[in-house]
């Protein structure tokens, strides 16, 4: 799933994206340690993902296989030092995940190697850690404390071990299989254990504490700010995860966060095993009447695709000549995978087979779903961590949560957002009454008053894109042949080199990926000519093995403790793949999204920061990570970028102009739905961890979660209440398996800032390039260099010159 805010996939459907946020050290994110790797817009403020220089990993680098090892499997950590594996009988082989000098070496990387290694680095990284804590307790040593012996030496001991947990969170994402499932939920407790050392440690937190006071703020110097920002981050951190707890207290919480990983583990494996699940075959031809040929052709591919797979299960015995695929004759198979369901929602004329498959997708992993029911989960998670804030001195979850943030309260975020929704709830009332008025007149006797009292949910998304497609002349299909990914690559690497200075070149084949359909590319300084940093792509949906959504990741940080000077991104999109000989063929909204999650990788490797807690996205409070994502996405209406790229693929023509001028058009085209869609989703976050009593929901003697869906559904989207069946909650997986639990409210908290970011852009003209690159160089020298070194309001004051205004996003919505 994914996000406008959450990059919305469709009008009014929800495509949920990920982002796994990591920092150099744990102790900036323990509190949300209890989060899945793999989540929905995942681990909040996980372990850093650097590998590096460690002279110490070269003792492990070997490590012999035990026959009585157990398969185990894990996610989030950063340990610097490796340690050496007791021989057995076996004969030493290497492991893939403990060779961190370079790249993650995907091509050799077994599941079977991931417990031999997180239990030899777990073993060093805890006798180092506790060699740390006897040192800072010595008061000779406290007297003569700095900054650079805590925290650089804590994320030196925690970084191998975080190395190795942040590829397999990873994989587990990307390459997910019943045996790596059960080695990362195996080893999950372990690393969580080991983690509330680092964050429960009361040697470590005074020893924070003097080099807090020893900090000089004074000199307004960059290094400065960055240390103290990442002590300031990991005391709060720190008292978020527990320091301040004792006996019975503490135990109850560490029991809370052992549990509430595997919760969020096994939800997020829930949904993704439930949208695998299901398939529909379709082989009346009259049912694909008005369906575009793209998703044809993907239908049918997917049936080929089927075939073959389950013929190798069987066998060679069992193997018959499988027919090619027939985009017009089918059979179809679809699919719950994002392209797939989206494209029946947008293009299926058939009302039963949409009916069909929009309940099946919002009914994943509930009641409906044998073994895979995710509703008692919702209600322990949010009893655990009602729990957990009461330990922790908080009235509820949502105010926890707040602590980190920007927001400074609960009622700051609803006054932003009903702020929003005065506008937006309007618009979206009349966008639906002149939607209904369409499909009256052009559905014929089916949509008739006497037949039909009002549209199902299932009728939206593909009424509103006929409309589209009569009121601006334009249908998606036809500017598909404009946005091949390759094209697509080349236009968004010439903009961020014409407004940030900097070069992306491919680099295919110089390190090792997990799928074929990877690619890896290099980021250079244009001026310097210095390689700054890379980033692997993986473009496509694969339903069979990866998670769906987009997202961006660290694979490596940028730390100067650890000795990593070029950061290195996972950008990962769950886009139309090939069919046949044509290449991607992009929808404007997959374009979009990539150039979403390119605005992530960006903040991550244009760091200047060298403090690894506050380089790149690490230190940023969540709802200020978003900025420079929703910001690129404004560039995909902006003249010469698009023209960079919409070329047809075929051809080489370019767009044509009236073409691109009725996308531009489209723009604020549902607004108003789209709008209330987000607030609702971020009010019913905030109301499940503020108010709602999950206790008595869980027991029946309260409101259920799905009564409270309804609830504020009737504030923020009373047009279009949820059906009585609807259990959307039990695949919102952001809030119960990711970073966004009382945080779902950070896109468009965000959103404010990055539509006013980018009319700073637009206040000097898109059509003057002299501007714009200066505008560009001052927008990558703060928002995309600072990281989470500065505060971000500070931030965004240096770039703007002032506090963000809400009258952009208004003006860009159509709202204003």
């Amino acid at each position: 799933a994914k996000s406008h805010t959450s990059r919305e996939s469709s009008s009014n459907q929800s495509n949920i994206y990920k982002k796994m946020k990591t920092g150099g050290t744990l102790l900036v994110s323990i509190a949300m340690i209890a989060s899945s790797v793999r989540a929905f817009q995942s681990l909040t403020r996980a372990a850093a993902s650097k590998g590096g220089n460690n002279p110490l990993l070269k003792e492990a680098m070997t490590t012999s296989t035990s026959t009585t090892t157990a398969h185990n499997r894990g996610h989030l950590i950063r340990t610097a030092s490796a340690a050496a594996s007791s021989t057995t009988e076996t004969t030493a082989t290497v492991n893939s995940f403990l060779q961190q000098d370079d790249l993650p070496k995907f091509a050799s990387m077994e599941p079977k190697d991931l417990t031999p290694a997180v239990e030899s680095l777990l073993e060093k990284m805890e006798a180092d850690f506790s060699a740390l804590e006897t040192n800072l307790s010595n008061d000779e040593v406290l007297a003569e404390l700095n900054y650079d012996k805590v925290l650089p030496e804590v994320e030196r001991i925690q970084f191998a071990l975080g190395y190795a947990w942040g590829v397999a969170g990873h994989l587990n994402g990307v390459r997910n299989g019943d045996e790596l499932r059960k080695e990362y939920e195996t080893n999950q407790p372990k690393i969580v254990k080991a983690m509330s050392q680092f964050s429960q440690s009361k040697p470590l937190y005074d020893a924070l504490k003097v080099v807090e006071e020893k900090i000089d703020n004074t000199d307004g110097t960059f290094e400065t700010s960055q240390k103290s920002r990442a002590v300031e981050n990991s005391l709060r951190g720190m008292m978020l995860g527990g320091v301040g707890l004792e006996g019975e207290q503490k135990e109850r919480f560490n029991e809370i966060r052992m549990n509430l990983a595997s919760l969020s583990t096994s939800f997020s494996n829930n949904v993704l095993d439930a949208t695998k699940e299901f398939s529909l075959t379709v082989d009346d031809a009259s049912k694909m009447e008005g369906v575009p040929e793209s998703a044809k052709a993907m239908w049918a591919n997917s049936h080929v695709m089927y075939l073959k797979s389950k013929q190798e299960k069987e066998g060679e015995d069992k193997a018959e000549e499988i027919p090619e695929m027939d985009a017009e004759a089918g059979p179809w198979r679809i699919s719950l995978d994002m392209p797939s369901y989206i494209a029946v929602m947008s293009h299926m004329k058939d009302r039963s087979i949409r009916e069909q498959v929009y309940k099946t997708y919002l009914k994943r992993a509930s009641e409906s779903t044998e073994g895979k029911n995710n509703v008692p989960a919702i209600y322990e998670i949010l009893q655990l961590k009602q729990e957990m804030a009461k330990l922790l001195g908080y009235k509820n979850y949502a105010d926890l949560s707040l602590a980190s943030k920007m927001a400074p309260s609960v009622s700051s975020v609803s006054e932003l957002t009903d702020l929003i929704a005065a506008k937006a709830l309007p618009a979206a009332e009349e966008e639906l009454e002149e939607l209904m008025e369409f499909a009256r007149e052009n559905g014929g006797d089916e949509y008739s008053e006497a037949n039909l009292e009002k549209l199902g949910p299932w009728d939206l998304t593909f009424w509103s894109e006929r409309l589209k497609e009569t009121k601006f002349d334009l249908r998606e299909e036809e500017t598909r042949p404009y946005f091949a990914l390759p094209a697509v690559l080349d236009g968004m690497f010439a903009l961020v080199k014409r407004i940030f200075n900097i070069e992306v070149t491919a680099a295919d084949g110089e390190t090792e990926v997990w799928n074929k359909d990877v690619q890896f590319f290099k980021v250079k300084d244009v001026d310097s000519g210095k390689h700054i940093a890379s980033f692997f792509l993986d473009p496509y949906s694969r339903p069979e093995d990866k998670s769906g959504g987009a997202w961006m990741d660290v694979c490596v940080g940028k730390s100067e403790a650890v000795g990593r000077d070029t950061a290195v991104a996972y950008l990962t999109c769950n886009g139309s793949p090939p069919v046949g000989d044509k290449p991607s063929l992009m929808t404007f909204r997959e374009v979009e999204t990539l150039f979403h999650e390119f605005g992530h990788g960006l903040q991550h490797m244009l760091t200047e920061a060298s403090v690894g807690d506050v380089a790149g996205i690490n230190g940023v409070e969540w709802d200020a990570v978003e900025l420079p994502s929703q910001f690129m996405e404004n560039w995909c209406y902006d003249e010469p970028t698009v023209y960079g790229f919409a070329k047809h693929w075929e051809t080489g023509e370019p767009m044509p102009k009236e073409m691109f001028e009725k996308l531009k058009e489209q723009k604020t085209y549902g607004a108003g739905m789209m709008s209330c869609r987000q607030l609702l989703f971020g009010q019913l976050d905030l109301e499940l961890h503020s108010n709602y009593d999950a206790k008595a929901g869980a027991s029946g003697e309260g409101e259920s979660v799905f009564d409270v869906q309804r609830r504020m559904a009737s504030t923020y989207t009373p047009y279009n209440m949820p059906l009585p069946e609807d259990r959307f909650l039990c695949s919102f997986s952001h809030i119960f398996a990711g970073g966004y639990s009382a945080g779902y409210y950070s896109y468009k908290w965000a959103e404010v800032m990055s539509a006013d970011a980018f009319a700073a852009f637009e206040e000097v003209g898109l059509e003057n390039e002299e501007k714009v690159q200066e505008v560009g160089l001052k927008f990558r020298k703060t928002v995309l260099s600072l990281g989470g070194g500065v505060p971000p309001m500070e931030v965004f004051k240096r770039f703007r010159g002032r506090e963000p205004a809400p009258d952009a996003l208004l003006r860009h919505n159509g709202l204003s």
